[in-house]
């Protein structure tokens, strides 16, 4: 496993489609469709690209922060 990629992401399948954890703890269910498409990227992608794609799937990649971030003393030019 490559350590500078892990995010702290797992997978597990279930009856439904695929349970996402984010250090054990359940993040997202995928069913359907999605989990289909999810099916399609593990077969296809290696481990670093997983971990951003699952990011993405259980929205904790953006905090919503960056907008205010700019307008902070300590970033103003």
């Amino acid at each position: 496993m490559d350590e500078a990629h892990d995010l702290g992401f797992a997978y597990r399948r279930t009856r439904e489609g695929y349970t996402i954890t984010h250090h054990g703890n359940p993040a997202a269910t995928l069913r359907g469709a999605k989990a289909s498409r999810f099916e399609k990227a593990v077969a296809e992608s290696d481990f670093a690209q997983l971990q951003r794609l699952m990011t993405k799937l259980t929205g904790n990649y953006k905090r919503g922060n960056e907008r205010n971030a700019a307008s902070h003393p300590r970033n103003r030019r």
